[in-house]
């Protein structure tokens, strides 16, 4: 990224923090009231006071723990199930349908049933997130093998691979940016569902811990909660993509204004014949 679109990424926040500090400062109300909310500094301040507390790194600790531990399962298996699926049509035929069914069903509508299913709160957490990530990185991977043209895996077949190689290294490979996709979208809904879940049924977490500043009216503590999901969610995020693109390094990079394919050239035709002269021929393309 150049010098030049950082400064204007940066320019872009601290604008939107300012005009939340004018907002909030002049108490404005036009049809949104911005006169109960605190205002930028009161909420740097509440975060500033909170940094220096062993309560927050602990509920930051929980809060990655959690999700670090359902997401990787949901990356493992979400993988897995979407190149099964898309690859056995038995597999796609028995799983296909009941994966379908569970699919629409909201994550956090799952709290009930995590708390009947697991004897303690830290287990239906990580269910929940698990849940939140599975859906979009199986329904991403399905798609990404689908979409492999099937002329790459003529093409090494034919030099005697069998389905385990064309699997490594056809489909595998090929599918790679879509999988990448469907991760970044999952970390993202994961975060959503645990913090949802956290302030739930969680003792420890950002979540419970924004919920419980919330009960208690301390707005600026709603506030901090809400700045360190942000944040949260934009390093994991980044270091998502960031390992997307060190595994598809191997891919051209993308030039503006490139074609998309290359261009098409018609096949020479066959050399027709013309007689000219009695012992003479003309050869026209």
């Amino acid at each position: 990224m150049t010098p030049a679109r950082r400064l204007v990424r940066a320019g872009s926040l601290l604008a939107f923090v300012g005009l939340w500090q004018l907002l909030t400062a002049q108490r404005v109300q036009c049809w949104v009231r911005f006169d109960h909310l605190p205002t930028a500094v009161q909420v740097w301040q509440a975060f500033a006071a909170r940094l220096g507390t062993a309560e927050y790194w602990q509920d930051l600790t929980e809060s990655l723990r959690r999700i670090g531990c359902g997401f990787l399962l949901a990356a493992l298996l979400g993988v897995a199930a979407g190149v099964v699926t898309a690859r056995s049509r038995w597999a796609s035929d028995l799983l296909g349908p009941v994966l379908e069914v569970v699919r629409p069903v909201p994550a956090i509508a799952l709290v009930p049933v995590a708390i009947m299913l697991f004897p303690e709160n830290e287990q239906g957490i990580v269910f929940i997130t698990f849940t939140a990530a599975f859906f979009p990185v199986l329904v991403a991977t399905r798609h990404a093998v689908r979409a492999v043209p099937p002329l790459w895996e003529d093409a090494v077949r034919t030099m005697g691979a069998g389905r385990g190689r064309v699997l490594r290294s056809v489909v595998l490979p090929g599918a790679l940016p879509g999988v990448v996709g469907g991760l970044s979208v999952g970390i993202g809904v994961a975060w959503i569902c645990v913090i949802s879940a956290e302030m739930v049924s969680g003792q420890f977490g950002v979540g419970y811990r924004t919920w419980s500043a919330y009960t208690v009216l301390d707005y600026p503590g709603v506030f901090v909660g809400m700045a360190t999901i942000g944040l949260l969610g934009w390093a994991t995020s980044g270091a998502v993509e960031l390992l997307g693109r060190r595994l598809t390094s191997w891919l051209p990079p993308a030039r503006a204004g490139a074609p998309t394919a290359p261009a098409r050239t018609e096949p020479a035709g066959p050399a027709t014949v013309t007689a000219v002269a009695p012992g003479r021929q003309e050869a026209r393309v």
